[in-house]
């Protein structure tokens, strides 16, 4: 019997998923993600992203990617990639609302090569959550 490492799955690589909970609104969590500061934040700086299916993007330090689903308040998925991976990983970001005026802003990232990129990728998405935290403060 195989045994897998935290974050390993049988079908899809290694994933990592990580949220937080903010006293906003669903409306402003959804603002901090797709805003045009929320997308810098987190997808990185671009010249021009839409946020509509099939919208391919590239940012200033190489990722890209394509936009796939967009449920305005709930939802982002897309496929992202580094410069210097083999092949795009999907991302999903959701937005969860909570009872008293709080929401959950949650990224899920699939289709990771190994454990090491999914330790790096999960200190990013920690790293956003804390700035988006901090920004509604």
């Amino acid at each position: 019997m195989e045994q897998r490492v935290v974050g390993q799955t049988k079908s899809v690589g290694f994933q990592v998923g990580v949220r937080r909970t903010l006293p906003v609104s669903q409306e402003r969590a959804w603002e901090l993600v797709t805003s045009a500061q929320g997308l810098q934040l987190w997808l990185g700086e671009a010249t021009d992203i839409s946020l509509r299916p099939g919208q391919r993007y590239e940012t200033k330090t190489g990722e890209s990617g394509e936009i796939r689903i967009v449920k305005p308040l709930q939802q982002l998925r897309l496929t992202w990639q580094k410069p210097d991976w083999q092949r795009a990983s999907t991302v999903q970001v959701r937005i969860l609302p909570k009872a008293g005026g709080k929401t959950t802003i949650s990224f899920h990232q699939e289709h990771l090569v190994d454990k090491h990129v999914r330790e790096e990728m999960k200190a990013r998405w920690e790293a956003v959550l804390e700035e988006m935290g901090k920004r509604v403060i």
